[in-house]
């Protein structure tokens, strides 16, 4: 699932959510990850609730008309209105973290409006010793402290019977020296919502220590768009550990 942050309309990409440098033209990225065989799409406003505003719907609807795979957008979606407008102009899922954490009702109303397949919680954390889990929830695009546990907030997730968690490491984010496995561990373990392995992939061994850790969707960002890895690379690599995985193009 290769990831499009979003910023004024570009893609592009930070580390540890900052250090954001330009990664090109969210339609043209689309369409060559639909060609090389990506499974699923994520797209994330990455500023949308900072700077207190809607998702650009006009992108949405630009990438919708030109991928072929299902994709979820992220980002400024904080109630049932904002997320029927995303799905309106094309998206298949929506993702919410702020908001969702903000006010925990917003999970079950978007469940009950939009159905549980199109709803995902993400929770950006940082790690924090002095936490049960030794893990912190971040809100506002990783700004915010919470204070919050965040193996607990992934379990009350759960309840709300969200069935696609994705947890992304500020640890680890964009630093391309693997994903946070503990975390992915923990939240594999005490749920069961599909858990979307974020932040942190630089090598194919680490797709596949995701996997093996619990992940089952596998997100990547930087190494997709600077062409580290390629798609069909990674899907051969995969199958050649074992791992089942998604068709791959021209198949």
């Amino acid at each position: 699932m290769p990831c499009l942050d979003m910023q004024n309309g570009r893609v592009v990409k930070g580390v540890r959510f900052v250090d954001i440098k330009d990664a090109g033209d969210p339609v043209a990225c689309a369409k060559a990850y639909c060609a090389a065989g990506a499974d699923e799409l994520a797209m994330l406003d990455i500023t949308a609730t900072v700077e207190n505003r809607a998702t650009m719907l006009d992108v949405v609807k630009r990438v919708a008309a030109a991928a072929t795979i299902p994709f979820t957008v992220g980002g400024g979606i904080k109630d049932v209105a904002s997320a029927r407008a995303v799905i309106a102009a094309g998206a298949n899922k929506v993702s919410t973290s702020s908001a969702a954490f903000r006010n925990p009702n917003v999970i079950a109303e978007m469940i009950r409006e939009l159905g549980a397949d199109k709803v995902t919680v993400a929770i950006d954390v940082d790690r924090n010793p002095s936490l049960p889990s030794g893990y912190e929830v971040f809100i506002d695009g990783g700004r915010t402290a919470t204070g919050a546990d965040a193996l607990e907030w992934a379990k009350r997730i759960a309840g709300y019977g969200v069935r696609c968690i994705l947890p992304t490491s500020k640890a680890t984010d964009g630093a391309r020296t693997g994903f946070d496995l503990p975390l992915i561990r923990k939240i594999a373990s005490a749920t069961e919502a599909e858990v979307v392995a974020s932040g942190g992939a630089g090598t194919l061994e680490h797709f596949r220590e995701a996997a093996e850790a619990g992940a089952t969707v596998l997100l990547a960002a930087s190494v997709f768009h600077f062409g580290l890895i390629s798609i069909p690379d990674l899907k051969a690599y995969l199958r050649r550990c074992g791992l089942a995985v998604g068709p791959s193009s021209q198949s």
